[in-house]
């Protein structure tokens, strides 16, 4: 067993406020961190809400993307999609710019530090304004390293009043990656895939609902953004042992493994390795998966696999994780 974290891994589902160390929060005038389970989504996200109030200076939202930089560099992660909602900390800070400037800076700053390769997928919650989301096109169309915009949040709020805003991101060719089959089932899916025009799904552990769907995205190949520990920590999944992870992979399902900001990137790894029985083979299949599912340029992806290879034909280190 090799040491996951040498694992040149893909980190395609990470929001960058939950990823804001505890010891930054609680010197930012933070809540404390939560531990355990969340009894329900709305108190997870109440929790979240908390933490990106401390951030109100262009200062800290730099530094926490490159703390980000910093952490993800040590798990293994050489290149990253990561998950900001800007257009929200633009209106609460009343600089729409701002954060998300200060974040690239810092992401920029991290890749010349630790060697991570970061672009940003920017999201917006379904319970908000549309023209909230308008304005993160905006954002999004302005700098090169923002690759795409999606709908997160609350699933019982539909998707339709964005259309438009999607048929405009469509046309400027951002990337379109949207929360679904997390807390809701099929038609969340089939929303997020038709109207809404869904590259990958974040999350979609949902498909195994319905026979139809999981044989739709098997044979056209969408990419689920799968994040374990996430569903357990959310209440989603009683336990990590009865993830429906191993069932979708035998399906067929293009599965990326990733978490969701709420753990470490090769502890997850390692927690599949412990769970399911998964060798070595199967972690480099998974972050294969991840590359082949990135939107990273063509020889960004081939460095990765190579590295994935090498890893995987270097002598059994004695399983360090």
């Amino acid at each position: 067993m090799r040491d996951v974290r040498a694992l040149p891994k893909a980190h395609l589902h990470v929001h960058l406020e939950s990823t804001v160390r505890p010891r930054t929060v609680r010197e930012l005038g933070g809540p404390p961190e939560h531990g355990g389970t969340f009894a329900t989504f709305r108190e997870f996200a109440d929790q979240r809400a908390k933490v990106r109030e401390v951030l109100r200076t262009a200062e800290h939202f730099r530094r926490i993307a490159v703390e980000f930089c910093e952490d993800e560099a040590a798990q293994g992660t050489r290149y990253a999609e990561v998950t900001f909602t800007a257009a929200a900390h633009g209106e609460r800070v009343g600089d729409p710019e701002m954060p998300l400037r200060a974040v690239l800076d810092g992401l920029a700053e991290g890749r010349e530090l630790y060697g991570i390769d970061c672009r940003v997928l920017l999201d917006h919650s379904r319970r908000r304004p549309v023209e909230r989301l308008w304005q993160t096109y905006r954002l999004a169309i302005r700098h090169e390293q923002v690759i795409g915009i999606g709908l997160a949040g609350d699933e019982s709020y539909p998707l339709a009043p964005f259309t438009d805003v999607f048929a405009a991101a469509w046309d400027a060719r951002l990337n379109l990656v949207h929360h679904a089959g997390e807390s809701a089932g099929a038609d969340s899916i089939r929303d997020a895939l038709g109207p809404g025009r869904a590259e990958r799904l974040g999350h979609g552990i949902r498909v195994l609902d319905d026979d139809e769907l999981v044989a739709e995205l098997s044979e056209r190949g969408v990419p689920l953004e799968v994040c374990p520990t996430s569903n357990v920590l959310l209440g989603l999944v009683p336990s990590l042992a009865e993830h429906p992870l191993p069932r979708m992979r035998e399906a067929g399902l293009t599965v990326t493994i990733n978490t969701d900001g709420e753990t470490a990137l090769a502890d997850e790894y390692a927690r599949l390795r412990d769970v399911f029985g998964y060798g070595d083979a199967d972690l480099a299949d998974l972050a294969h998966a991840s590359i082949d599912a990135s939107f990273a340029p063509f020889d960004v992806k081939a460095e990765l696999r190579a590295g994935v290879n090498a890893w995987l034909a270097a002598p059994d280190d004695g399983g360090a994780s």
